[in-house]
Protein backbone atom coordinates (compact mmCIF):
# COMPACT_ATOMS: atom_id res chain seq x y z
CA UNK A 1 0.00 0.00 0.00
CA UNK A 2 0.90 3.25 -0.78
CA UNK A 3 -1.10 5.47 1.33
CA UNK A 4 -0.35 6.84 4.87
CA UNK A 5 -3.03 8.23 6.99
CA UNK A 6 -1.99 11.89 8.17
CA UNK A 7 -4.10 14.25 9.98
CA UNK A 8 -4.43 17.65 9.60
CA UNK A 9 -5.80 20.68 11.50
CA UNK A 10 -7.07 23.25 9.75
CA UNK A 11 -6.90 27.03 10.43
CA UNK A 12 -10.39 27.24 12.11
CA UNK A 13 -9.95 24.47 14.17
CA UNK A 14 -10.80 21.06 12.14
CA UNK A 15 -9.48 18.31 12.45
CA UNK A 16 -8.94 16.40 8.81
CA UNK A 17 -7.49 12.50 8.35
CA UNK A 18 -6.31 12.24 4.89
CA UNK A 19 -4.72 9.42 2.67
CA UNK A 20 -1.58 10.75 1.76
CA UNK A 21 0.48 9.02 -1.16
CA UNK A 22 4.12 7.89 -0.21
CA UNK A 23 4.89 7.62 -4.37
CA UNK A 24 4.07 10.46 -5.44
CA UNK A 25 7.08 13.13 -3.71
CA UNK A 26 4.56 15.38 -2.35
CA UNK A 27 5.33 17.09 1.23
CA UNK A 28 2.90 18.52 3.67
CA UNK A 29 2.26 21.76 2.22
CA UNK A 30 1.30 20.35 -1.16
CA UNK A 31 -1.03 17.89 0.78
CA UNK A 32 -2.92 19.93 2.16
CA UNK A 33 -3.21 22.07 -1.41
CA UNK A 34 -4.37 18.99 -2.72
CA UNK A 35 -7.07 18.88 -0.25
CA UNK A 36 -8.01 22.49 0.08
CA UNK A 37 -7.24 22.66 3.67
CA UNK A 38 -6.72 26.24 3.11
CA UNK A 39 -7.87 29.11 1.03
CA UNK A 40 -5.70 29.44 -2.55
CA UNK A 41 -3.16 31.51 -1.91
CA UNK A 42 -2.68 31.40 1.80
CA UNK A 43 -0.02 28.54 1.56
CA UNK A 44 3.00 27.40 -0.62
CA UNK A 45 3.34 30.60 -2.09
CA UNK A 46 6.63 30.43 -2.76
CA UNK A 47 5.94 27.27 -4.53
CA UNK A 48 7.51 25.19 -2.06
CA UNK A 49 11.08 26.47 -1.53
CA UNK A 50 11.51 27.01 2.18
CA UNK A 51 11.26 30.77 1.36
CA UNK A 52 7.74 32.27 2.78
CA UNK A 53 6.82 30.84 5.62
CA UNK A 54 3.06 30.31 4.85
CA UNK A 55 2.96 26.80 5.15
CA UNK A 56 4.44 26.82 8.74
CA UNK A 57 2.29 24.37 11.02
CA UNK A 58 2.79 22.62 14.48
CA UNK A 59 3.67 19.10 14.89
CA UNK A 60 1.31 17.55 17.51
CA UNK A 61 2.95 14.28 17.73
CA UNK A 62 6.13 12.12 18.23
CA UNK A 63 6.38 11.16 14.67
CA UNK A 64 10.25 11.30 13.83
CA UNK A 65 10.44 13.58 10.75
CA UNK A 66 14.06 14.39 9.54
CA UNK A 67 15.88 17.11 10.55
CA UNK A 68 15.36 20.87 9.59
CA UNK A 69 17.32 22.03 6.89
CA UNK A 70 19.91 25.37 7.32
CA UNK A 71 17.47 27.27 4.84
CA UNK A 72 14.45 25.87 6.87
CA UNK A 73 15.14 26.93 10.33
CA UNK A 74 16.56 30.68 8.53
CA UNK A 75 12.95 31.03 7.12
CA UNK A 76 11.47 29.82 10.67
CA UNK A 77 13.37 32.33 12.36
CA UNK A 78 12.14 35.26 10.47
CA UNK A 79 8.33 33.57 10.25
CA UNK A 80 5.70 35.00 12.92
CA UNK A 81 3.72 32.28 15.78
CA UNK A 82 6.57 30.30 15.41
CA UNK A 83 6.94 27.40 18.49
CA UNK A 84 8.84 24.70 19.21
CA UNK A 85 7.23 22.13 17.23
CA UNK A 86 6.83 24.17 14.06
CA UNK A 87 7.93 23.24 10.78
CA UNK A 88 7.34 24.04 7.01
CA UNK A 89 5.00 21.73 5.61
CA UNK A 90 7.05 22.05 2.36
CA UNK A 91 9.74 20.65 4.11
CA UNK A 92 7.98 17.67 5.18
CA UNK A 93 8.18 15.04 2.61
CA UNK A 94 5.32 12.02 2.73
CA UNK A 95 7.42 8.87 3.40
CA UNK A 96 5.83 5.88 4.80
CA UNK A 97 8.01 6.81 8.29
CA UNK A 98 5.43 9.29 9.12
CA UNK A 99 2.84 7.63 9.07
CA UNK A 100 0.09 8.89 11.86
CA UNK A 101 1.48 12.94 11.33
CA UNK A 102 -0.65 15.29 13.08
CA UNK A 103 -0.31 18.59 12.28
CA UNK A 104 -2.00 22.22 12.67
CA UNK A 105 -1.91 24.62 10.27
CA UNK A 106 -0.25 27.53 11.57
CA UNK A 107 -1.93 30.81 11.67
CA UNK A 108 -1.94 33.21 8.60
CA UNK A 109 1.04 36.09 8.40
Amino acid sequence: MSDIKITIIDREGTSHEVDAPTDMNMNIMELVRAYELAPEGTIGICGGMAMCASCQCYVLNEVVLPEKSDDEVAMLSEAYNVRENSRLGCQIHITPEISGLKVELAPEG
